[in-house]
C-alpha cells in the first residue's frame, strides 16, 4: 500500500471516529467519513491486543492491507476508510478474510457500482 494512501496521524483516526460512519460483521468493523479534498481513499488498520500477540496483529494488518491494494480500484475516492478487526478475524484464511473485507466494504458503500 502506498505510503500516501495510509491514515496514521491519531486526529485523522478521531475525525473518522467522531464524524464518520460504521458498519460492522462477525469479523471487522469498518468507520468511513467522506474527505472531498484528498485525490483517493485512505486506508487505517486498528488490530488491539485483544485479539492476540503482536505476530498474530501485525498478520492482520499485513493481509487486510494486500485484500485492500488487490481490490483498489473498486473503492471509492474521497473517503478515510478505518478496518478494526476483530476476534472472529483472526483464525481466517485469506479467501475468508477477503470476503468478509469485501462484504463490509459492500454493505457500507464503500465500493464503486
Amino acid at each position: 500500500m502506498q505510503r500516501k494512501l495510509r491514515l496514521r496521524n491519531r486526529a485523522d483516526f478521531g475525525r473518522v471516529y467522531r464524524s464518520g460512519k460504521s458498519f460492522a460483521n462477525r469479523q471487522l468493523v469498518v468507520y468511513w467519513s467522506i474527505r472531498p479534498e484528498i485525490e483517493r481513499f485512505r486506508l487505517g488498520i486498528s488490530a488491539s491486543k485483544k485479539i492476540g500477540n503482536a505476530v498474530v496483529r501485525n498478520r492482520m494488518r499485513r493481509l487486510i492491507k494486500e485484500i485492500v491494494r488487490s481490490h483498489e480500484p473498486k473503492i471509492r475516492d474521497h473517503v478515510d476508510i478505518i478496518i478494526i478487526v476483530r476476534n472472529g478475524a483472526v483464525g481466517m484464511n485469506y479467501h475468508e478474510l477477503e470476503k468478509s473485507v469485501l462484504h463490509v466494504l459492500k454493505k457500507s458503500s464503500l465500493t464503486k457500482v
